[in-house]
């Protein structure tokens, strides 16, 4: 990889400003070496290559918070009935699609045996195309928890996904493990589901004692912790105990937002809403009733997550996109519908919708700072759009609109299809965009 100059672009930095209408990024190796007005690239030498965009739409990669790329677009209860074999062929498709679709950074919630670390380790070897990755271990829950969710009588117990285990010292000695095996992030669960009979939001899984044990073993150990959270009760007991990321945070009451709102510096929230969007229009597919889903307080739950996010944004918390993608009702490649939902039901305009996926994703991605805004020292990651997404959202769920995605300087283009075109020089960029303008 060396030098090119992307021109003739509407390039939106992720960084707050308004969009640049004639902007051009300049790429050295793996790095955005300068980005800004075309006249900014006056003093460009003569020999770097230029590639024009014909009036496209760049912008930063995007961050997928709350990443399952090993989930297999399986049923919400058969998450760890797929062999690990086959699960391991899903993840590397699930990554390819990720990036693809525009996602080059992702955090994990949670994976399937050990596969996140392998396919993090393999991503960044370059063996095979995928997002920047937070590999995560196993899910932290205990007896009883929604972790737990095979019934007592299920022989064999299988141990795919959730790793069950009680009091402060059997929890430290499975985050130990979790570093053992090569993981960023232990996910734990603090409360449950409103689809579990043992273990709904509200009823807290773990008490003080064992959630402080996780997160100071995690921290010790320079890895962050992220949680399922979905009552003011277990929100708090997240925040108290210095949990990074909380997902969902679907109720909250005023206690909640005020120690939010004083760890806002630090701590991200991540609503998932595509979970509830997607059972309310989806369950009768997937055997369960609307009655069950309405008396189970799903519309509820998105009322009050509408509220929650609200009142979050007003006490300056960083909410991010990003919801249990990997499920039959959620599959793989659809992650951009969380910005919809960021618009249609949050009420963020496209402009700040497209910030939390990259400036606030990026920050909870990588706390070095190296990803989320083009700026200069920063990644090249970043996505050409054959559209404007500021004046429809839903350009970004469209894969025949992602034109190229860049990912450290190397170019990508077609990840969605089986047969995709990589190129990492710039005659091969200046080749394939003359191709993509010109297709005759």
């Amino acid at each position: 990889m060396t030098d090119v100059v992307l021109t003739n672009a509407r390039v939106f930095t992720g960084t707050g400003d308004d969009v640049v209408p004639n902007g051009a990024v300049w790429v050295s190796g793996p790095h955005v070496r300068r980005v800004g007005s075309a006249d900014v690239m006056a003093d460009v030498p003569g020999d770097v290559a230029r590639v024009d965009l014909g009036g496209r739409f760049v912008m930063p990669g995007m961050t997928e918070s709350h990443a399952h790329i090993s989930y297999a677009n399986n049923g919400p209860t058969e998450l760890d009935r797929t062999p690990v074999e086959e699960a391991m062929l899903a993840s590397v498709d699930n990554a390819r699609l990720m990036l693809g679709s525009g996602f080059t950074s992702a955090i994990s919630f949670g994976s399937v045996h050990r596969i996140d670390v392998f396919l993090r380790n393999a991503i960044d070897r370059g063996r095979i195309p995928g997002p920047r990755l937070a590999a995560s271990g196993r899910d932290l829950g205990a007896t009883g928890s929604n972790a737990d969710f095979h019934k007592e009588w299920f022989k064999p117990q299988l141990d795919g996904l959730g790793m069950i285990v009680n009091g402060p010292w059997e929890v430290r000695k499975a985050v130990r493990l979790i570093r053992k095996n090569g993981a960023d992030v232990v996910k734990i669960f603090l409360d449950g589901e409103a689809l579990s009979d043992h273990s709904p939001p509200g009823e807290l899984t773990y008490t003080d004692e064992e959630v402080d044990a996780a997160v100071h073993e995690a921290h010790t150990r320079n890895m962050r912790v992220v949680c399922h959270a979905r009552s003011a009760i277990a929100v708090k007991q997240a925040v108290r105990a210095g949990i990074d990321i909380i997902g969902h945070a679907n109720y909250l009451d005023d206690e909640a937002v005020d120690l939010l709102r004083g760890e806002r510096h630090r701590i991200f929230v991540g609503p998932g809403i595509a979970w509830e969007m997607s059972l309310i229009a989806n369950c009768e597919s997937i055997g369960i009733s609307r009655a069950t889903v309405r008396a189970r307080g799903y519309d509820r739950e998105v009322d009050e997550t509408v509220t929650s996010v609200k009142r979050l944004r007003e006490a300056g918390v960083r909410v991010l996109p990003g919801g249990d993608y990997g499920l039959n009702i959620t599959p793989h490649g659809t992650y951009a519908k969380d910005l919809e939902h960021f618009v249609e039901l949050f009420g963020l305009s496209p402009f700040e919708a497209l910030l939390t996926a990259t400036r606030d994703g990026g920050a909870a991605a990588d706390p070095s700072g190296m990803v989320g805004t083009l700026e200069e020292g920063k990644y090249a990651d970043l996505v050409i759009v054959d559209g404007d997404p500021l004046t429809d959202i839903t350009v970004l769920q469209d894969h025949a609109r992602i034109a190229g995605v860049m990912k450290g300087g190397r170019l990508h283009h077609g990840l969605t299809r089986r047969n995709p075109y990589v190129v990492d020089t710039p005659g091969g960029v200046a080749d394939w965009m003359a191709g993509l303008l010109d297709p005759a």
